[in-house]
């Protein structure tokens, strides 16, 4: 795997805290330990695509108004869902 941003092979899986918006844009939730990429090089910290995916889809299926402002990312993948897919998703 190589950075996305100096195209360095000296990255690590590590996890961090992201700040996420809601889909209705009513707040943002703190995330802990969200699976990213470390980069040793150019020090920068990001989230793969696949783990960008998995977040924003989440919250587009479940009941977003249950949520506590401050949650880690297993817990918010295990939260119920109210659909079993996003039917709007045309992507896949």
């Amino acid at each position: 795997m190589a950075c996305q941003w100096c195209e360095s092979v000296n990255v690590i899986e590590s996890t961090n805290t992201v700040y996420w918006e809601l889909p209705d844009g009513t707040k943002a939730i703190e995330i802990k330990e969200t699976p990213c990429i470390e980069c040793l090089d150019c020090n920068m910290t990001y989230q793969t695509d696949d783990t960008v995916s998995a977040i924003e889809e989440q919250l587009y299926l479940i009941n977003t108004k249950l949520l506590d402002k401050t949650m880690s990312y297993q817990q918010l993948i295990n939260q119920p869902r109210l659909l079993k897919r996003n039917y709007f998703d045309f992507s896949k």
